[in-house]
């Protein structure tokens, strides 16, 4: 087996791991008491950084494109956990609204598996893997920007039944 082979070999075998281990590492992170210096070491650096008006700053780690999580977890000034979400889900879809823009989309799903340009529609699809029901079907959650505007035209699931 040549080397490249080897290194993508073992590449997919620790990232075939992620949701795995994110079983064992999330149950440690505890709103009030883990600090991000723990959370750096148990989850590596963040994907993203969003800073908030409260002087909070939140980090999202997302698992796409082959998982179906994206987690959020929001630092307080004093660097403390106050929260950590799982922003992959029904209420937060339920938010992604016409004419919201591209950062209010990321900061609502995090970073999409991913991104679409229809030009013929004038249109910019993010698309998230998310948890089907059932589990037989491989599910899709679409958010569609207006190439002009910037802007959220539509939102919705799209389902794909495997064979």
């Amino acid at each position: 087996m040549k080397l490249t082979q080897r290194i993508s070999a073992a590449a997919t075998a620790i990232f075939s791991l992620l949701p795995a281990c994110d079983l064992v590492v999330l149950p440690e992170i505890k709103p009030g008491i883990t600090t991000a210096r723990e959370v750096l070491a148990r989850m590596g650096n963040p994907g993203y950084e969003f800073g908030n008006d409260d002087g909070s700053v939140t980090w999202e780690y997302t698992r796409q494109p082959s998982g179906v999580h994206c987690y959020m977890i929001t630092l307080g000034p004093d660097r403390i956990v106050q929260k950590l979400e799982q922003v992959l889900n029904d209420a937060n879809y339920a938010k992604a609204r016409e004419g919201m823009d591209r950062d209010q989309i990321r900061r609502l799903l995090g970073k999409p598996a991913n991104i679409m340009v229809f030009d013929n529609l004038r249109e910019e699809v993010w698309e998230w893997k998310i948890e089907g029901m059932p589990h037989t079907e491989l599910t899709w959650f679409n958010v569609y920007f207006d190439t002009g505007s910037g802007r959220v035209k539509k939102a919705g699931k799209r389902v794909e039944v495997r064979g």
